[in-house]
C-alpha cells in the first residue's frame, strides 16, 4: 500500500495549505474588521475578494479533483460521508452568497455592519475547516480501506500529471489556460490568488465611492447524486470554469 501512503500523503500536504490560507484569513478578520466599528468599501471588496479565492482554492483541490471520484465509483459505502461534505460546502457557498448580497445592500446604503459582514465570513471559513477536518480524519481513512490497489496507482499517476503540468507552465512561463487542461490552469490560478491571503494587510486608503464592489465568481457546489465515472465529473468541473470565466 505503499502508493496508498504517497498519495493521502500528498493530499495532506495540499490540505495543509488550503488550512493555513483559511486561518490566516480568519485572523486577519478577527484581528481587524471585527475591531471595528464599521467597514469601508475597500475593506469589504478585499475580503470578497479573498474569500472567494478561498472558495475556489478548496473547490480545485486534488482532494476533489481526483479522490472523491475514484472513491464513489468503487462503492456506495462512502455516500453518507460524502454527502455531508458537500452539506459542507454548500453551507460555505451559501455564505458567500449572503456577504455578496449584504455587500451590495451596503454599498447601496453606505451603512457598513461589521457583525453582518464577519457572521458571513466565519460562517463560510467554519465550514471549508469542518470538511477539511472531516476528510483528514473520516475520508482518508474510509479510502484507505475502500480503494483497490491499480486504483491508487491511477490516482497517484493523476496527480503527478497534474503537477507535471503545473511545472511545465512555470518553466516555460505559459500564461493559465494556454496549454494546460482547463481543470489544471484553474486550479493554478485559484492557488495563486488564494497565496495573497497570507500576505494579508488593511487594504490602502482610498475614495470609497469610486470602489465598486465586484461580482463574486463562485463556482457551483459539488452535487453528489448518483455515483458517475470520474472522466465526466473531471470534464463538468472544466465546463463550469468555462461558464464562470465568460460571464
Amino acid at each position: 500500500m505503499l502508493t496508498a501512503t504517497y498519495t493521502l500523503v500528498a493530499l495532506s500536504v495540499e490540505q495543509s495549505s488550503v488550512r493555513l490560507n483559511l486561518l490566516s484569513f480568519q485572523k486577519y478578520v478577527r484581528s481587524t474588521l471585527m475591531q471595528q466599528n464599521s467597514i469601508t468599501l475597500s475593506q469589504l471588496e478585499y475580503a470578497c475578494e479573498n474569500l472567494n479565492s478561498l472558495y475556489q482554492a478548496c473547490y480545485w483541490r486534488k482532494t476533489e479533483m481526483y479522490l472523491i471520484p475514484a472513491l464513489r465509483e468503487t462503492t456506495e459505502r462512502a455516500d453518507q460521508l460524502l454527502d455531508e461534505l458537500n452539506h459542507l460546502n454548500q453551507a460555505a457557498l451559501a455564505a458567500i452568497r449572503t456577504l455578496q448580497e449584504r455587500a451590495g445592500i451596503l454599498a447601496d446604503a453606505r451603512d457598513f455592519q461589521v457583525e453582518q459582514v464577519c457572521d458571513s465570513i466565519e460562517t463560510c471559513c467554519a465550514a471549508l475547516l469542518k470538511r477539511l477536518e472531516k476528510e483528514e480524519q473520516e475520508l482518508f481513512a474510509m479510502a484507505r480501506g475502500l480503494i483497490g490497489g491499480e486504483t491508487w496507482f491511477s490516482i497517484a499517476n493523476q496527480l503527478m500529471m497534474h503537477d507535471k503540468h503545473l511545472e511545465e507552465m512555470k518553466r516555460s512561463g505559459v500564461a493559465l489556460g494556454d496549454q494546460a487542461p482547463p481543470a489544471v490552469a484553474a486550479k493554478a490560478k485559484a492557488k495563486a490568488q488564494a497565496g495573497s491571503v497570507r500576505r494579508l494587510a488593511a487594504p490602502a486608503a482610498t475614495d470609497d465611492a469610486r470602489i465598486a464592489i465586484p461580482g463574486l465568481q463562485v463556482l457551483p457546489a459539488v452535487e453528489l447524486d448518483d455515483a458517475a465515472p470520474a472522466a465526466p465529473l473531471y470534464n463538468a468541473r472544466q465546463r463550469s470554469l468555462d461558464d464562470v470565466i465568460t460571464k
